[in-house]
């Protein structure tokens, strides 16, 4: 199995700023081999990994707290800590250390960055490039000086270079310069796979990060002008049916893109975060036969919502890069059986959740 579900679990009240601090007791530090993390302890109780979630209240952050919470995938020993921006601006390294100092932490799953879409992306791209270096040198900074044996940050397919072979792989990250359009955001996070080995070098840290595809899912931020491109379609297609109007698809809908659904990502980090001991990035996605049109993706939010109404592709607007098609068969050779949600499958979720919360959505 890829995880074990835990049959004790304790939620814990913290009153701190922290968005969400619960655990899963009931099994003793010396059963699990921590060799230089600092000890971790809860109401009275040693846990044997203490992770904490950088960026929590984010996309990939509630998907892994759901992941653990609704579908029993916490195990025993662990303790779990979800931070989001309002507990500390991880762009200041002195809050940054503070928030560390007061955690402890022993694991850290690093989702923490400035982002947006394409659009947000080509006008602001010193902004995307030091606000990230800023944030990710606090947060592994941190992560050494308290004793953090493990890190796992999320990348992105845009590291990647713009002019290069496919499918993409991991050794390919440094093979010339990423896209323009989006150069500083793709640059910030390419250097973390230069952190971490940096990190191992020189203190033998074993830091890693992910590349996941296109992720979507619930509690996406789905802003029509700053959004990713899926979260976007949802957003207008749900206001086009709404107001009785046509659907425009900015672009002209031939790009392409590998989609992984944010509760499929989220239980693939848990399983680097306990299982993979590489220093080398992995990338989790979808395989190369399941990378769909930016038609197609509409076309399957048009049916999720079952819209009626034209639509119409407004080719005046920019593709951005037609294409990154990314191997996953590092991730097959690891999880040969791990299975994905069914694209539409997903998009039906994603569509009926946002449906269902659009007050409280990021919008």
């Amino acid at each position: 199995m890829l995880m074990s579900a835990s049959s004790s679990r304790t939620c814990v009240s913290d009153e701190g700023n922290v968005r969400t601090r619960w655990a899963v007791t009931g099994v003793s530090v010396s059963e699990v081999t921590v060799e230089t993390a600092p000890t971790a302890q809860m109401e009275g109780q040693v846990v044997a990994m203490r992770v904490l979630v950088t960026g929590g209240s984010g996309l990939v952050g509630r998907a892994i707290e759901g992941v653990l919470k609704e579908e029993g995938e916490a195990r025993e020993g662990e303790e779990w800590i979800f931070l989001s921006s309002k507990d500390a601006n991880l762009m200041n390294a002195e809050e940054t250390k503070a928030i560390f100092q007061k955690h402890r932490p022993t694991h850290v799953i690093h989702l923490a960055a400035m982002v947006g879409g394409l659009f947000k992306n080509m006008r602001h791209n010193l902004d995307f490039w030091r606000n990230n270096i800023y944030i990710n040198d606090n947060v592994l900074q941190a992560s050494h000086e308290v004793g953090v044996v493990r890190v796992v940050s999320c990348l992105s397919t845009c590291i990647f270079p713009d002019k290069t072979t496919y499918p993409i792989d991991e050794t390919m990250i440094h093979n010339g310069p990423p896209h323009e359009s989006n150069f500083g955001y793709a640059y910030a996070k390419r250097m973390i796979d230069v952190y971490n080995k940096a990190y191992f070098e020189q203190n033998e840290r074993r830091y890693t990060s992910v590349i996941p595809t296109n992720v979507f899912g619930p509690h996406d931020n789905f802003n029509i002008d700053d959004g990713h491109v899926l979260p976007g379609l949802i957003h207008k297609t749900y206001l086009a049916k709404k107001e009785g109007k046509a659907l425009e698809v900015w672009g002209s809908g031939r790009p392409l893109r590998q989609f992984i659904y944010s509760l499929d990502l989220a239980r693939l980090f848990l399983w680097v975060l306990r299982e993979y001991d590489e220093v080398e990035p992995i990338i989790l996605s979808v395989g190369e036969e399941d990378e769909v049109s930016i038609k197609d993706t509409a076309e399957a939010v048009v049916e999720a919502f079952g819209f009626q109404n034209d639509v119409i592709y407004d080719t005046s607007k920019t593709d951005g890069q037609f294409k990154k098609t990314a191997s996953n068969v590092k991730l097959r050779k690891y999880l040969p059986d791990f299975k994905f949600t069914p694209f539409k499958t997903a998009i039906k979720e994603t569509c009926d959740w946002f449906e269902a919360n659009y007050d409280i959505a990021r919008k």
